[in-house]
């Protein structure tokens, strides 16, 4: 299985370590957090991913070549090593959705890839979370029972996703009118998924159905979630309930002390 780590955000909420930074190579414990992820893959047996750069994309590149235990380009690598390529968003932020399409030809072929936001730590045990992949699944997402004003919404007995709810506004959406939100079973998204790599040529039919406005060189621009919400309409896409989840989405300032602790205590991120 491959890997994508989404790392092309503005971190806006990290300013002003952002200033100078991108969020990818905000320090925990003196290691960036594109670190934390990366190595929590490769202790999975994940050693092959694929990295989205917009903001600071130069300092990115930069830490990527000095880390001695990463390889790029046609370089393979021996154990200890991950290899990693850059899918360069410099030209436009895609967002969620259009990143993986943008790295649709870095992650075409593999079969399954997972997708890890870069300013989450958790204890989640990948290798246990790809074992709980259906064979007919297109996407499965780890969600958990923990407080949030967003959550997904999955039918009880499959735990197919049929929609989303924020209880702050009061919006919902649901893949049919047939669905309540009071019968579903709400549950908060970690940012971190499994994608068959069937879902790239799903993601060109979406574009193409929406009209969405596409750009050859820098790739079309939409969120990953309403993709899914299409997607989930008409092919299985799925949730899997990780029990006992410590997770910090490390996206805020007040997020980083917890975030230290959490990887001083020794647990895996």
């Amino acid at each position: 299985m491959k890997a994508m780590i989404f790392a092309a955000g503005l971190g806006t909420r990290l300013k002003p370590l952002t200033d100078t930074l991108p969020k990818a190579l905000v320090p925990v414990c003196g290691k960036p957090l594109i670190e934390h992820v990366a190595r929590k893959l490769l202790a999975a047996g994940i050693n092959d991913a694929v990295v989205n750069i917009h903001y600071f994309a130069d300092k990115i590149e930069q830490w990527i070549d000095e880390q001695e235990w990463i390889v790029t380009g046609d370089t393979p690598p021996s154990d200890g090593e991950m290899h990693m390529d850059i899918s360069d968003e410099r030209a436009l932020l895609l967002e969620t959705g259009g990143a993986v399409l943008h790295a649709r030809k870095y992650l075409e072929g593999c079969g399954r890839f997972l997708i890890h936001n870069v300013d989450i730590l958790s204890n989640c045990d990948i290798e246990w979370f790809e074992s709980q992949v259906n064979d007919d699944a297109i996407a499965t997402l780890l969600v958990s029972e923990r407080p949030t004003t967003r959550f997904l919404l999955f039918a009880p007995e499959s735990m197919r996703l049929v929609g989303w709810m924020n209880t702050d506004s009061g919006d919902y959406h649901v893949t049919s009118p047939e669905i309540a939100p009071a019968d579903c079973r709400a549950l908060a998204f970690a940012g971190i998924h499994i994608l068959s790599d069937k879902i790239l040529g799903l993601m060109q039919r979406y574009v193409e159905e929406k009209g969405l406005p596409a750009d050859e060189t820098a790739g079309t621009r939409f969120p990953i979630m309403s993709f899914y919400m299409w997607l989930a309409a008409r092919y299985p896409v799925y949730g899997v309930v990780a029990h006992s989840l410590d997770f910090i989405d490390v996206g805020k300032l007040d997020a980083l002390k917890p975030a230290e602790e959490f990887v001083k205590s020794g647990k895996r991120p």
